[in-house]
């Protein structure tokens, strides 16, 4: 245990979840109350899944990585398997409108569209060097099958945020393994028009589009998610109201202990505290992007990178919604917000992570990010 002090990534990862711990805890109590008659309800399934999600991650650490990359593939057809198993009655359960979780013993519910976020990275290092594998085996049409349903059983469910995780996720390795720039604009030039059809003609995704450009035309419905995030910023201040004194969580913020405790964190926190965990995820992106550069085979670059882009993307779109950068969608803030799926998710993602940097001899810089995939991309064009 004490050689994981080493490492400045798993060090980052344990103090994330602490500090999840207490957010859930702050952001929750007043509504716990209000709705279960403990103010501990959420904190103490949260502290349960955070034992669980430790000893995911230690175990992902030690698991065997060759069973990864011959077998890695088969994650993303489990992931498919859940998420049809959303529809399925007595197994799905439906939130909101929308059919994303699974029903499990005790109360629990699993989300596995977040299970599905992560497969894709290893699906696409598998496919990366898929001579190596049973992908070799399988047409392209079977191929593209493969890829395709799990994607738009994602998109019925309907997760349209972790659907446009996966498709920025994909674009973006894509473009770090070589894949050329006519091929990359004849892309966004077919995909571009298919988002517009999927926001605009579906109406909750349309109002929430103009309640972003304008959220004061609607201060009392369609902007009031916005509004009151905003203005629990603006309360903070610099140093903030201290934790568990913020307002905004009140019943004034909706979703303040899942899609916006980042405006609970930074009205008790403030621009200071909001500050330092930006740092810590960056930090985290960062040595994420470090391990990928110096991974010595395309399956751990392509996974890696992979996962950390999916991370990274969950961290910039949260914290775009809750500012008012970015229209409202479901997508909570990894690691502070409520939610066990996306916990063991997180750590599980982690553990593979780790376990690629415990293969590793020496840490690169990143300044070498550049050059290791410009040599890769040389080597092999897609």
């Amino acid at each position: 245990m004490l050689r994981y002090l080493s490492s400045s990534l798993f060090l980052s990862i344990i103090a994330l979840i602490g500090i999840g711990l207490v957010q859930v805890y702050s952001s929750s109590f007043i509504f716990a109350i209000e709705s279960y008659g403990d103010g501990l309800y959420f904190f103490k399934k949260q502290l349960v899944f955070a034992l669980v999600s430790f000893a995911v991650l230690i175990g992902t650490i030690h698991f065997p990585f060759k069973y990864i990359e011959k077998f890695g593939w088969l994650f993303w057809i489990v992931s498919g398997a859940l998420i049809l198993a959303t529809f399925v009655p007595g197994i799905g359960v439906r939130v909101g409108g929308a059919a994303r979780w699974i029903q499990l013993p005790m109360g629990l519910r699993f989300e596995p569209g977040e299970f599905l976020k992560i497969s894709f990275s290893l699906l696409f290092a598998s496919l990366l060097c898929r001579n190596q594998n049973f992908l070799g085996k399988l047409p392209w049409p079977s191929l593209m099958l493969l890829i395709v349903s799990p994607l738009a059983l994602l998109l019925k469910q309907p997760d349209f945020g972790s659907f446009a995780i996966i498709l920025m996720v994909g674009i973006g390795l894509l473009f770090s393994f070589g894949l050329r720039w006519k091929y990359i604009i004849a892309g966004f030039a077919t995909v571009l028009p298919v988002v517009y059809f999927l926001v605009m003609t579906v109406p909750y995704r349309r109002a929430r589009v103009m309640a972003f450009l304008d959220p004061w035309s609607d201060p009392a419905s369609k902007g009031f998610q916005v509004i009151q995030s905003m203005l629990s910023f603006h309360s903070g201040g610099l140093m903030g109201a201290g934790i568990g004194q913020g307002q905004g969580k009140l019943f004034f913020l909706p979703e303040a202990h899942t899609d916006f405790t980042l405006a609970v964190f930074g009205e008790e926190m403030g621009f200071v505290g909001f500050l330092v965990i930006l740092i810590l995820y960056g930090f985290v992106v960062l040595r994420g992007v470090q391990i990928a550069v110096k991974a010595e085979t395309a399956f751990k670059k392509a996974m890696v990178l992979g996962l950390t882009l999916s991370f990274a993307l969950s961290v910039f779109i949260n914290a775009g919604v809750v500012m008012g950068l970015l229209p409202t969608k479901g997508l909570t803030l990894p690691f502070l917000s409520y939610g066990g799926s996306s916990l063991v998710v997180l750590c599980f993602t982690f553990g593979l992570i780790l376990n690629v940097e415990n293969s590793l001899d020496t840490v690169d810089s990143s300044k070498k990010f550049g050059r290791a995939l410009w040599d890769h991309s040389k080597a092999r064009k897609i």
